[in-house]
């Protein structure tokens, strides 16, 4: 075989209409060839589905070019191009389907279950046939897909052998001449020498033929009237290595191996086949048959052959697998329907409604919301909903207070603030900000003060502020507990954050201001409106005056350098209003509220605005960080006593600091040792929380310290507030005095046990 066999047949360029107009005038031509190519193993209804969906894709999506250079014209190129370029198609996709998946390899589309066309409750499959036709289709199913290919273009398509290897090389076949001689040995199975016409028993295959080259008597039976057969190279005519010679042509009433090949010119019987050999003819078979009848006796008598003599007389074989494929068994065209099975189906529809009713269900539950704000934002899904909590989510039944109510309001708080911002309209803004209130997903930052909770609201909540501060757009609300503060960026869709503060019964201080921002390092206040004055007042600085603080027409400050987010001790700036009562100082300890700084007895504290109050803070602020993020309402500092200090090194200050909170339990309550030099820092002489000490329900407390005087000498130092009449100190050091302030020599490190007797004889124990 030369490699000018596996080029490709010139047909020239094809057009999508010609393709198409091919594939509607040969569609069940192209079906048929589909049907036969593909593995038997599939099953009738699948090859039937499979192989009408391949030829319904072989239409090309544009103009399919031709050869650059044209090639010589052969006989086979009269075929039209378009059905050539089709059929091709049909074949290569035909191999394809074929082919076993494999783990590793990405799968075809032609490998897979047809889309379409698709038939639901229905079998289908060709008419059955005889015997024969379940004899070829079981040898088609020992071939591979290029063999199948081969001998169907040879049987059904009448190729020669040239055109079968350029036609197999065209649809990727890699080795055609292995799958045509695969059709060769299907070929041998169809013609056993057992069954040869007349003219051929017990003649070899490939007898040679007259010198002329006319066929002889060896000539296979079934190949002479396919369209363009040329012999290849090593091929004249008939088989492989055989010699010149014809079969006979197959018609109605003639079997392959008739009457028209029972000889030749130069074989057995001499000129007497004469009538024989122009029977070759589908049309002439009869006549043929009978002019061989009678005139092929007389040449039998006369060559020695008996094979003439009985030509008349054997009734025609079976036919071949060639005329086989012609069949209505291999006709998906023609079909017959049968039901599926009933019972199956019955329970794969009850389990595929059960599975559609599961995914709803868990596509319901399960789903989340996609990238961007969209309606909800960064809300998560919503599980459960009933109408009071549908209605609490509406921006439109937020409450809002006019301006014009606070100023009469019988209370001055939270519930009188009106709403404020340039956003206050923003519906959407709004909608968003209430659901992820209602449901913070995962990527939302969110915080809240110990003991407040984090649930959505109860009602419809009451518009505080909307507005554009920094970078970020602002949302604050209220609902008569928390106040609540949304904040998303303006540019991207990350970084959403939501806290949460308890404010419940708060008065007209502790309503005067909330944390509206927070950016790199400072913090803005949206102020209640009623203040009418703020500054910034640095708390260790107290003979510096405190700075003014502007704010724009909503009541936002400008930004001020937070305590909170400092890192260190070198300033602590408060906030320093003034309503119609008097001047306040608010400090922010890291949360939504900003917490009020008190000075005096627990029982009648005031604000912290005296030159004395400023003073003691000083010293004592930099302790405040004990109590960030705590939920802390105000903190009050109380200078319970007095105490010379030993050797005339001047007066110590004992002073209480104490932070209540708005849940009302998790006090803190500080004891702080203050040295008569100014500009050294208290130390912390005890610590307690969920104490009672120092508040109002029980103002009083008790503390000591190891103090080491000027001198070098260690000392004892206890003091007590005024309701105690003794302290005396046990363990290490032991000692007694009376009144609230003791002093007693010790030596470095010594550790002792304090404890004090009121003036009702009740033992009190040292704060701890």
């Amino acid at each position: 075989m030369s490699t000018q066999d596996l080029v490709p047949s010139p047909v020239g360029p094809v057009d999508v209409e010609q393709a198409e107009a091919a594939l509607v005038e040969r569609y069940p031509r192209l079906v048929r060839i589909a049907y036969l190519v593909l593995p038997p193993a599939l099953g009738r209804n699948r090859r039937v589905l499979t192989a009408h969906a391949l030829v319904q894709r072989s239409l090309p999506r544009r103009r399919v070019p031709g050869p650059g250079v044209p090639g010589p014209r052969r006989a086979e190129d009269a075929v039209d191009p378009g059905y050539a370029y089709v059929r091709g198609e049909v074949l290569r996709q035909a191999l394809i389907a074929g082919l076993p998946l494999r783990r590793l390899a990405l799968p075809r589309r032609a490998q897979f279950p047809p889309l379409l066309p698709h038939v639901w409750g229905l079998r289908l499959f060709p008419r059955v046939g005889g015997a024969d036709e379940l004899a070829l289709d079981q040898r088609l199913s020992r071939l591979s897909g290029p063999g199948r290919a081969a001998y169907v273009l040879r049987g059904l398509e009448r190729q020669g052998d040239p055109e079968v290897l350029r036609v197999l090389a065209a649809a990727g076949v890699e080795d055609p001449a292995a799958a045509l001689a695969e059709a060769d040995a299907l070929d041998a199975t169809d013609d056993p020498a057992g069954q040869a016409g007349p003219g051929r028993a017990g003649e070899p295959d490939g007898a040679p033929g007259a010198p002329d080259g006319t066929p002889g008597p060896g000539a296979r039976a079934g190949r002479s009237d396919r369209v363009g057969e040329q012999g290849g190279p090593g091929r004249t005519g008939g088989r492989r290595g055989g010699g010149p010679g014809v079969g006979t042509g197959v018609g109605p009433g003639v079997g392959p191996g008739g009457p028209g090949s029972a000889t030749g010119p130069g074989g057995p019987g001499g000129p007497a086949r004469t009538p024989g050999a122009a029977a070759g003819s589908t049309a002439g078979s009869t006549a043929g048959f009978a002019a061989d009848s009678a005139g092929g006796s007389t040449a039998g008598s006369a060559g020695g052959s008996t094979a003439g003599s009985t030509a008349g007389s054997t009734p025609p074989r079976r036919l071949s697998g060639a005329a086989l494929l012609e069949s209505d068994e291999f006709d998906p065209c023609a079909l017959q329907a049968r039901p599926t099975d009933l019972m199956r189906r019955r329970q794969h529809a009850r389990a595929a409604f059960v599975a559609v009713v599961a995914l709803v269900v868990c596509g319901t539950l399960l789903g989340l919301p996609g990238d961007g704000w969209g309606r909800n934002g960064a809300a998560a899904p919503s599980y459960a909903r009933n109408p009071a909590a549908e209605a609490a989510l509406e921006p439109g039944a937020l409450k809002r207070v006019d301006p014009a109510v606070w100023p009469g309001a019988t209370r001055q708080d939270f519930s009188v603030w009106p709403a404020r911002g340039g956003l206050t309209g923003d519906s959407a803004l709004l909608r968003r900000a209430l659901a992820v209130w209602a449901r913070p997903g995962g990527s939302v930052r969110s915080s809240a003060t110990p003991g407040t909770p984090v649930g959505p609201p109860m009602g419809p909540p009451q518009l505080l502020f909307a507005g554009r501060v920094d970078a970020m757009r602002v949302v604050l609300f209220h609902d008569g507990l928390r106040a609540v503060r949304y904040a998303e960026p303006v540019e991207g869709t990350a970084g959403a954050a939501l806290d949460f503060a308890r404010t419940d019964a708060a008065d007209t201080v502790g309503a005067a201001a909330l944390v509206v921002s927070r950016a790199a390092g400072n913090v803005r206040y949206l102020t209640a409106p009623w203040v009418r004055e703020t500054a910034v007042r640095d708390l260790l600085a107290p003979a510096k005056e405190p700075r003014r603080l502007v704010r724009d027409g909503d009541g936002v400050t400008d930004p001020v350098p937070s305590p909170a987010q400092s890192g260190g001790c070198a300033r602590w700036n408060t906030l320093q209003v003034r309503d119609r009562g008097g001047v306040r100082l608010l400090t922010d300890l890291g949360e939504l509220a900003p917490a009020r700084l008190l000075w005096g007895p627990p029982a009648a504290p005031e604000d912290a605005t005296r030159p004395e109050a400023r003073e003691a803070w000083a010293r004592t602020a930099c302790r405040l960080t004990a109590v960030w993020a705590h939920g802390v309402r105000s903190v009050n500092a109380w200078r319970f006593a007095r105490q010379p200090l030993p050797g005339g090194a001047g007066q110590a200050t004992w002073v209480c600091t104490r932070a209540e909170t708005w849940r009302g339990t998790g006090s803190r309550v500080l004891a702080q040792f203050l040295v008569p030099s100014p500009e050294v820092p208290a130390a912390l002489a005890a610590r307690s929380e969920g104490s009672a000490a120092c508040g109002v329900r029980n103002p009083r407390v008790l503390a000591g310290v190891l103090w080491q005087a000027p001198g070098g000498d260690w000392f004892v130092l206890a003091a007590g507030s005024p309701d105690f009449t003794s302290l005396e100190t046990s363990g290490g050091v032991k000692g007694r005095s009376d009144g609230p302030l003791l002093t007693l020599r010790a030596k470095a490190g010594a550790r002792a046990d304090l404890a004090g007797t009121l003036r009702d004889g009740t033992r009190w124990t040292a704060l701890r």
